[in-house]
């Protein structure tokens, strides 16, 4: 509905309003507008509900009648707003634009969820929406709005999900929480997966004190539960015992590890001074456009450097069987695979919302805070992933059989 305003009355009021407070202030105009357009509709509600006007002859001997007013104060975008609500003599008065417990406006509740996804703090949030709004917000009450997230995140954790994900990432965040009046370390996995549309999709978190091949599985299990029936290649961060976990549950999986992680973990001990040599000479490896070159490329690094850093050239061989996965694939699907980044992106935004957190009170406390930061990390994920037409169109070829009827 669209409510036209007389232009004589309203330049009036306007221009009776000397300054920014006149019109934005405790007793300015917004306000005072809000707290008139709101008492008078909910005296509308009122006559409609008994059936007469206020003061009409029509209401005697009706058995129910004005019975005065409550007070209320309810908060919003505009500041607090007192309000005098009408009531009944049967209290049979059901307001509906106010409702009996309501204090608050749609989307006040959005706001604070909004500046606690970004990682605020209760104090910044209070803070915040007394300076915007001049509203006194209560812990208690940002705790029980934030609280109500939890039912959909528990919903959100249980959803069906689809039957192929060509890829899944599998990663793990490290964050304090309290748990028995002490503060431990403990990893909440992550499992992101790429679906047939080329469309990340955050498959859930789950916590536990390690990161460990045991608690893979059991996620592992519970993927497959919700609907996952087959992946086609899973990236890996190289804890031990994960490939393994994901070839019980998914043996058809193939199975990359990260090359990023792997040389990260190789110059780990190599002097500044032969750092830069020692990467571009990876580079050779895992750069080369087959696997036997790439095994021709891990030779020579080795007759090279094994006498300085034999720890080297020998990890990279022990984990060959899923370094060499993306050998197989052209340019535009190894520039997805070779590498966990996707999931690195995300957990680096996680840490930015974070970074202000020296802990979380609790496991529930760390599922909204990270849930409500996907809801805004996730609205950026609106196209697939670089050069996934010619990527699917690879998948098809290769694992024809195992793709979705309709796709």
């Amino acid at each position: 509905m669209v409510v036209k305003f007389d232009e004589k009355q309203l330049n009036k009021l306007v221009t009776s309003c000397t300054g920014k407070e006149d019109i934005f202030g405790e007793n300015g105009l917004i306000k005072s507008f809000v707290k008139a357009v709101l008492e008078k509709a909910l005296e509308g509600e009122m006559t409609e509900h008994l059936g007469y006007e206020k003061h009409a002859t029509e209401g005697n001997n009706t058995g129910n009648s004005r019975n005065g007013y409550s007070k209320k104060t309810v908060s919003g975008q505009f500041g607090d707003v007192n309000l005098e609500i009408p009531r009944d003599r049967k209290d049979s008065f059901e307001p509906v634009i106010i409702q009996k417990q309501q204090t608050r406006f749609d989307g006040f509740d959005d706001k604070i969820l909004s500046l606690y996804a970004r990682g605020m703090s209760v104090r910044d949030i209070q803070d915040q929406l007394k300076e915007l709004y001049g509203v006194d917000v209560s812990p208690s009450l940002i705790s029980t709005v934030t609280e109500s997230v939890l039912e959909e995140v528990k919903a959100w954790q249980n959803r069906t999900l689809d039957v192929v994900y060509p890829i899944v990432y599998l990663d793990a965040l490290v964050l304090k929480i309290k748990e028995n009046k002490q503060i431990i370390n403990k990893a909440v996995h992550l499992a992101l997966g790429i679906n047939v549309d080329g469309q990340k999709e955050l498959l859930g978190m789950w916590i536990a004190k390690n990161e460990g091949a045991k608690f893979w599985l059991s996620i592992l299990t519970e993927l497959k539960n919700r609907g996952i029936k087959d992946i086609f290649i899973a990236c890996v961060d190289g804890l031990v015992g994960l490939p393994e976990a994901i070839e019980t549950v998914y043996p058809k999986a193939k199975i990359q590890q990260c090359i990023v992680h792997l040389i990260r973990n190789s110059l780990k001990f190599v002097p500044w001074k032969d750092r830069k040599a020692v990467a571009a000479d990876l580079k050779t490896v895992y750069g080369a456009t087959t696997e036997e070159a790439a095994l021709q490329a891990l030779e020579a690094f080795g007759n090279k450097w094994e006498s300085k850093y034999p720890n080297i050239s020998r990890s990279w061989l022990e984990k060959w069987e899923h370094i060499s996965v993306f050998f197989a694939y052209p340019e535009e699907i190894r520039k997805i695979i070779y590498t966990t980044n996707s999931i690195e992106s995300l957990n680096m935004t996680f840490r930015k919302v974070l970074k202000n957190k020296r802990f979380f009170p609790s496991e529930d406390a760390v599922f909204k805070q990270l849930y409500l930061a996907l809801q805004n990390i996730s609205r950026r994920w609106t196209k697939p992933v670089n050069d996934w037409n010619l990527a699917i169109n690879r998948f098809m070829i290769e694992f024809g059989d195992r793709m979705p009827p309709n796709l």
